[in-house]
């Protein structure tokens, strides 16, 4: 009788990694919300480029809210509740999508929504979005509204780098996109629509695809590994 063959130490470290890992990180962020997050941005910006074309018809240029950028205060107050509900259905619907398809995904792999690092992550996001949402709302009514949207690009990104100590190594590269992103739109105030639609619009679709080809994909190596 042949004895048993030895466990490999190498596989067993491994597995033990895995382990730990899906202990301490959330790693069932779906890629789909990613995808369906960046469509909602971008129906978010075209919603606001309509709305302000039709708020000034005769001054209102083609590079984005740069009527706005330049507007007085009482421009300002009377297109702020505007902005303020449509950031806010933004918000919502994406939330929504995000719920939805990472949702599904956890109860694929058996895993629960609401675990420790889920929360972790939510957290790591929730400070750093509160804190420049209010900060970017005072720069607006201050009279700075060209630099609302870098402020959102920038603190979001931070947001991401923030929560991936808990989550994807990805949402790092995500974060540090849209810091750029928001820095090169603070030399562009003019253009602040079509940063917006490039970072929270394009940016999260490119990330949501990479995602779900790396890890949901059926056959992907991603998804094997989990």
């Amino acid at each position: 009788m042949k004895p048993a063959a030895a466990p490999d130490p190498l596989a067993q470290l491994t597995e033990i990694r895995a382990i730990m890992e899906r202990s301490s990180r959330f790693l069932s962020l779906s890629g789909l919300s990613g995808v369906g997050a960046g469509v909602v941005a971008l129906l978010g910006a075209a919603a606001g480029h309509f709305y302000l074309q039709n708020q000034y018809p005769s001054e209102y240029g083609p590079t984005g809210y740069s009527h706005l950028v330049a507007s007085t205060a009482p421009e300002r107050q009377a297109a702020l509740p505007f902005l303020l509900l449509l950031a806010g259905g933004v918000i919502a619907a994406a939330l929504l999508v995000a719920f939805f398809f990472t949702q599904r995904r956890t109860r694929r792999s058996g895993q629960t929504l609401w675990s420790g690092p889920a929360r972790r992550v939510a957290v790591a996001l929730a400070v750093p979005l509160v804190a420049g949402g209010l900060f970017c709302l005072r720069l607006y009514l201050g009279g700075d509204a060209g630099m609302v949207v870098p402020g959102l690009l920038v603190f979001y990104g931070l947001a991401l780098l923030n929560a991936s100590k808990y989550t994807l190594d990805e949402i790092r590269w995500l974060g540090l996109t849209q810091i750029v992103l928001g820095l090169l739109a603070m030399l562009q105030p003019g253009w602040g629509l079509l940063y917006f639609a490039l970072g929270f619009g394009l940016g999260h679709i490119g990330y949501g695809l990479l995602m779900y080809n790396r890890y949901e994909r059926p056959g992907a190596a991603g998804a094997a590994a989990q």
